[in-house]
């Protein structure tokens, strides 16, 4: 199982010295992933959780392609309305090549209406849009003339029943975001159920979970995956591999933009992750 890691590319901490200092922390730790998350129009709905400076994601990633050599790049995840499709479709070619077929381009419907407000996009249609999008990006990438022959791996996001229908129609992985296992467990069940439905292959399962390591064991049915001591974050780990978790993204904003100035505290708490990982008691073990 691969394990990446959510780097916060906004907040009052980030800067490009901030950002290199993350990718070569990740890489040097042996992470697999490093992804960052997409906003356009920081308005004041977004700005309460994710404040300026805002990187844009296509434009950091082709950077830090620049910057490492072997850890991959994604999207956790681009907010598909916000581009024009074959827009989308170019850039991520584009950095797909650059960086030597190392992105995931992970995707999702949006959920801040004053920012679909200002950029002049419907907020009720997301969701369909979100589908023609990713139509249309796909058939893009068939022309491979133009786009290049990369197979560049989606991971549809969303928690709903919606989202999980659409990664199994368009997409190669189901990218749910923190969530607690049991909920995990018994949304897989309605993914596989779906998928026999509807007659489809049962998409990749890649969560993004909350990291937060603590001295004492927390308890509790709203524990998140992620959340305790580090037994318990490794034994999540393992379930969520025995669960079929081909990746798994590691969060560790918890939502209050001070943590962008404290970054060591992030990266201590992924030294003693990747520690664990590689140790023999677990077959999590980075790549």
């Amino acid at each position: 199982m691969k394990i990446g890691i959510n780097v916060p590319n906004f907040g009052p901490g980030t800067d490009p010295g901030m950002l290199r200092s993350w990718a070569q922390t990740l890489e040097g730790l042996g992470f697999d992933l490093l992804m960052v998350s997409d906003h356009v129009a920081i308005t004041p709905d977004v700005a309460e959780r994710y404040p300026a400076p805002f990187y844009e994601p296509f434009t950091t990633l082709s950077w830090l392609a620049g910057l490492t050599t072997r850890i991959r790049l994604g999207t956790t995840v681009l907010i598909a309305p916000y581009r024009h499709p074959l827009l989308t479709a170019r850039m991520a070619a584009n950095l797909d090549e650059l960086s030597r077929g190392r992105l995931v381009l992970g995707v999702g419907v949006g959920w801040a209406r004053q920012e679909f407000a200002a950029l002049g996009i419907p907020f009720e249609r997301r969701g369909r849009l979100t589908d023609d999008h990713l139509r249309d990006i796909r058939a893009a990438w068939a022309n491979t003339a133009s786009y290049g022959s990369g197979r560049i791996p989606v991971w549809v996001g969303g928690n709903s029943d919606a989202g999980l229908r659409r990664a199994m129609r368009l997409g190669d992985a189901w990218h749910p975001l923190r969530c607690t296992l049991p909920w995990l467990r018994e949304a897989a069940v309605r993914l596989k159920g779906a998928a026999d439905e509807l007659d489809l292959p049962v998409p990749a399962l890649a969560p993004r979970i909350a990291l937060k390591l603590t001295q004492a064991p927390v308890t509790g049915p709203q524990r998140l995956a992620g959340e305790g001591t580090i037994d318990q974050v490794m034994d999540d780990l393992d379930q969520l591999r025995l669960l079929g978790a081909e990746t798994v993204v590691l969060d560790t904003y918890s939502g209050d933009p001070r943590q962008t100035c404290r970054p060591q505290e992030a990266w201590q708490a992924l030294a003693t992750v990747a520690a664990h990982l590689h140790s023999p008691r677990t077959g999590t073990e980075p790549s």
